[in-house]
């Protein structure tokens, strides 16, 4: 035996003993920390998500078997998620120990001073701080949880961009590819602009409609009654068209409307409403009553060429022959975009696509809020995040990106990973609207009337962004 391979065992044999000490540490940090609140029953509510779902069947358990503290995770549509938190927030009941705070609503729950700053709590109550808690192990993605005083007020628990994905195994075929050729004259490939991906749908959406009628050219998030196609467009679309912050100039009193300085019923605006328009015509009859579930559905069920999809679903449907028809044929690419978005987004002055995610938050009504910031803790371990990437395809760790498990998927992801931490920083979430609610509630209805038709396009547009202006109006913010 060489003294480099004596080494080396050396090495591997102090390092596994560090890791079981490491390990023996922690539970006995748990078991300790949790003594004054062990028998306590911690609630929280959040959306049906895999991500969430993964902290109800998998996280929860193991820290109650750790702790002696329950965990009851209840998992319910988006709506209803909203409704309950808040509902319980605004009367003061106390109900939940932790609700799900989505990036798009912390400012609104932040200026209403709904939440427990947990950075302090943490501060003020050093036996509930866990050696292996360290804020800076988060991603960028946590900064939209920090208050102005730079605490954090959520633990992030999910983080993922809206990615375009596409069928490999039609892309690749090739007759498609000749029979596409033959008829647009360019080559079958992923979309980078409006034009090509309207033709890759009409193209997949004939063929389908001539060969057994049970594939369409796209997914289409357009919901006639729920804000999931709303967000569609704001979020997803809009920014590929060059339209950002739903087309608010915050920095010019609010304004919406071309006549006042905003962009919501610009030129380019309403192009972006016709595209949805003409997308929703070629997909799925489902598509109707879609939201951004039933849009993963479709891609996993085998209906849809090509769509934009969260990325939360993305790792089941590539990877999941229990839910998904379509495992090993999935692709990911930048949602396609107008001339210059790209550029605009690489320089900090737009962005291509939605970022989402959220964050566990303890309300400042909690009757348990030091036991509600332990299970917080114990659900940011680094060494928890792995198995919870894969289940749920979400990432808010940096040391995640690393793990074996996690660069394997990638590969199986067609490097959905890869994009998401190197292209992460050209997507963006929703703007920092303390009336986020207020404004989709307002906006919303007029939206579902252009999708059935009621309002005309072009029409619907301008009365969505003169809406706007009289809701922000209303509420103070436009003077």
């Amino acid at each position: 035996m060489s003294f480099a391979f004596k080494l080396g065992v050396s090495v591997i044999a102090l390092t596994a003993s560090a890791g079981i000490a490491l390990a023996q540490d922690a539970s006995a940090f748990w078991a300790e920390a949790a003594k004054p609140y062990e028998g306590v029953t911690l609630h929280g509510v959040t959306e049906s998500t895999p991500p969430s779902n993964y902290i109800k069947d998998v996280l929860a358990p193991q820290f109650e078997e750790l702790t002696g503290i329950r965990v009851d995770i209840e998992t319910t549509s988006w709506d209803q998620m909203y409704d309950k938190a808040i509902k319980d927030m605004e009367a003061g009941t106390g109900i939940y120990d932790m609700v799900y705070i989505e990036q798009d609503i912390v400012y609104a729950y932040l200026s209403r001073d709904f939440l427990t700053d947990t950075t302090q709590l943490l501060a003020d109550n050093a036996a509930l701080k866990s050696p292996s808690y360290d804020e800076s192990q988060f991603t960028t993605f946590a900064e939209s949880f920090r208050g102005e005083n730079g605490h954090l007020y959520g633990i992030p628990v999910e983080a993922f961009i809206k990615p375009y994905l596409y069928r490999t195994d039609l892309f690749n075929d090739p007759e498609h590819q000749a029979a596409y050729k033959e008829k647009t004259g360019k080559d079958l490939a992923p979309a980078t602009t409006h034009e090509d991906y309207l033709a890759i749908a009409q193209y997949f959406t004939e063929w389908g409609q001539a060969n057994g009628g049970e594939l369409w050219g796209t997914t289409s998030q357009s919901h006639t009654g729920h804000p999931a196609s709303w967000y569609e467009y704001v979020e997803t679309v809009l920014p590929t068209f060059g339209v950002y912050n739903w087309g608010i100039d915050a920095e010019n009193n609010f304004a919406a409307t071309v006549g006042s300085g905003g962009r919501m019923n610009s030129p380019e605006a309403k192009e972006a409403m016709r595209y949805v328009l003409q997308l929703r015509d070629l997909a799925p009859p489902e598509s109707v009553q879609s939201t951004w579930t039933e849009t993963a559905t479709t891609m996993a069920a085998g209906r849809a060429a090509q769509g934009m999809i969260y990325g939360e679903n993305a790792a089941w449907i590539a990877s999941d022959e229990n839910q998904s028809r379509v495992v090993g044929n999935i692709g990911v690419a930048l949602p396609p975009m107008s001339e210059g978005v790209l550029e605009q987004a690489q320089a900090g002055e737009g962005y291509v696509g939605y970022y989402d995610g959220g964050a566990f938050g303890i309300p400042i009504t909690s009757k348990n809020k030091e036991a509600a910031m332990l299970f917080l803790e114990f659900i940011a371990q680094d060494e928890l995040q792995a198995d919870w990437a894969v289940a749920g395809s979400r990432i808010t760790n940096n040391a995640t990106y690393e793990d074996p498990k996690v660069q394997e998927l990638d590969g199986k992801l067609g490097g959905y990973f890869t994009m998401l931490k190197d292209q992460g920083a050209i997507f963006g979430g929703a703007p920092a609207y303390p009336f986020h609610a207020q404004l989709r509630e307002a906006l919303a209805p007029i939206y579902y009337q252009i999708l059935t038709g009621q309002i005309e396009a072009d029409a619907g547009v301008d009365q969505m962004a003169q809406k706007a202006e009289e809701e922000l109006t209303a509420l103070g913010y436009r003077q």
